[in-house]
């Protein structure tokens, strides 16, 4: 039996394109895009399951899918429509901490990919040219998308210890 793939953040391009791309993968039986808002693009063969990663509904989602793999890409700058900063932080950082309970919860979840950003490193003049993923960042960003995906970052790291 193939995998079962959840992607969050279908709504927006990147998370579209995705799930068409996924859906390629001849390992790959189903994908299930989620997202709070219904995507304008196409999704090709997915099943679409309309849930908020804020709320703990998404645990729900997770179990009933049987989804072994989960990719986390609703981890983003801006709002979707008339969405303000608030919203793209709860996403942003209670989707991430309610989407990661979900999965630590589900037997089924075997791998867990998150979105990311350079954001986390830093870009401050004297940063080096090139970071490693054990490059400290000299200051952390003190606000904005920056910090939030700093916190996601450390959400998933404890994610990955336990």
């Amino acid at each position: 039996m193939g995998k079962v793939v959840l992607v969050t953040g279908v709504a927006r391009q990147l998370g579209g394109r995705f799930v068409r791309r996924i859906q390629r993968d001849p390992q790959v039986d189903r994908v299930v895009a989620v997202d709070a808002v219904r995507p304008e693009h196409h999704l090709g063969g997915a099943d679409f399951i309309e849930a908020d990663i804020r709320q703990p509904t998404i645990a729900r989602v997770l179990a009933e899918t049987g989804a072994d793999t989960v990719v986390h890409l609703d981890v983003t700058a801006t709002a979707l429509g008339r969405g303000s900063r608030t919203v793209v932080k709860e996403t942003n950082v209670i989707g991430t901490m309610q989407l990661l309970g979900a999965c630590q919860k589900s037997p089924n979840v075997k791998r867990l990919v998150v979105k990311s950003s350079t954001n986390v490193y830093g870009s401050a003049p004297r940063d080096p040219a090139v970071f490693t993923e054990t490059t400290p960042a000299k200051s952390l960003p003190s606000g904005g998308f920056a910090k939030d995906a700093v916190e996601v970052e450390g959400y998933v790291r404890g994610f990955a210890r336990r």
